[in-house]
């Protein structure tokens, strides 16, 4: 999930804002007035300091008293991830100490948050459990934050079992507005992959007669796969499954529910499939000459088994010596995909079965745009059999 885990790569991060630079900086310039003293106090200049120094090694010492400061920092906040990855228990410990009291509005800071995130992940066990103290109260609030929910999602990464559940247990009846939320949704797929499902059943049963507008939603396409992939046989039968294959055709043709008809066909259970395929059949040129439903006919023809290809295949070839729907779906800008790909996945007979009706109409393809991707396709097919079209059909 592009929300989640630690820091991005050193060269993504010039890009990232420098508002705390510019903010501490005009800062020091009225430090210096008010002061009358060139240096100012430790505070305003400390941060200064350490960016310009080429010399200086610092170290977490170093910078005591002045951790919130630095966390606030690009250059700062990267140098307290990388000395904690390896820190002594009480150089770290002390640095915990000094960010605690400010660790939620840490959190909910472009730089800050990735330092909350490293104490959960090589903090020690009560690091954790002070932070998830600080927490209570706030889940929902950081959950749909840009930064925070990047913090509950490695919370729920690293944590045990009782704390996880303490945790989102804020979120029950919040769970459809998190679902929908560009950050939020981020929180209940990590809900769903590291909570045991048992526990999460508020979560699941929230979907419960929603599954299809879910399933139509940018974000909640996403949530409703990772329940598809992580939650127990009941969850997905009762809760999820059976409102998908109510809804293939519909589905299918969404920009977003067409991702969740393919999951199926990938990861579900042959039974599932044979929904699907059966949903389609009847309807297998127009839904091949979609922008969308044809991805899902393509996931039909290669996940599907032999007898379901073929079912297919007949309503391909159509019932006259035209194959009007072949000939239809050969010209098509998306469903010529289709074509192609039930050619690389069918079986032997059923191969030869397509060559001889392609080779029919391959002349009259080489007029079409799309046609053409066809004919290169069955050219080579041809060769590769030794110029031998069979009669299968």
């Amino acid at each position: 999930s592009n929300h989640g885990g630690s820091n991005p790569a050193p060269s993504q991060n010039h890009n990232m804002p420098r508002r705390e630079e510019r903010g501490h900086r005009e800062k020091r310039r009225g430090d210096r007035g008010s002061h009358g003293d060139e240096d100012g106090p430790k505070g305003s200049t400390l941060l200064e300091e350490f960016k310009a120094s080429k010399t200086k090694r610092f170290e977490l010492v170093d910078i005591q008293g002045h951790a919130v400061e630095f966390s606030m920092d690009q250059h700062g906040s990267r140098f307290i991830q990388q000395k904690l990855e390896s820190a002594q228990g009480d150089q770290a410990d002390a640095v915990f100490m000094e960010v605690l009291p400010s660790a939620l509005k840490l959190m909910t800071d472009v730089f800050g948050n990735y330092v909350i995130q490293k104490f959960f992940e090589h903090g020690k066990e009560e690091h954790r459990r002070e932070l998830i103290d600080k927490l209570q109260g706030h889940v929902l609030s950081l959950s749909l934050q840009m930064y925070g929910c990047r913090v509950i999602q490695k919370a729920l990464e690293v944590i045990d079992e009782d704390m996880q559940i303490q945790l989102v247990r804020e979120l029950d009846g919040h769970v459809m507005r998190c679902v929908r939320d560009q950050n939020g949704n981020h929180v209940i797929q990590k809900c769903i992959e590291c909570i045991a499902s048992n526990k999460i059943e508020f979560i699941v049963s929230s979907f419960q007669c929603n599954v299809v507008s879910l399933s139509m939603h940018p974000y909640g396409c996403r949530v409703i796969q990772r329940v598809l992939e992580h939650c127990t046989d009941v969850q997905k039968d009762e809760r999820v499954m059976q409102e998908i294959l109510q809804a293939v055709c519909n589905l299918a043709q969404d920009q977003y529910g067409n991702y969740v008809v393919q999951h199926v066909l990938e990861h579900g259970s042959e039974d599932e499939r044979e929904v699907v395929v059966r949903q389609l059949a009847g309807q297998l040129v127009q839904m091949s000459q979609h922008k969308f439903a044809s991805n899902v006919v393509e996931k039909c023809v290669q996940h599907g088994s032999v007898s379901q290809r073929q079912i297919l295949i007949d309503e391909m070839l159509g019932d006259t010596e035209e194959n009007a729907p072949l000939q239809a779906m050969m010209k098509d800008q998306f469903a010529n995909y289709v074509v192609q790909k039930m050619l690389d996945v069918c079986s032997d007979e059923q191969r030869e079965c397509l060559l001889e009706r392609i080779r029919v109409h391959l002349h009259a393809l080489k007029k079409y745009t799309y046609g053409k991707h066809i004919v290169a396709r069955v050219e080579k097919l041809v060769t590769n059999s030794g110029g031998r079209a069979g009669t299968a059909c």
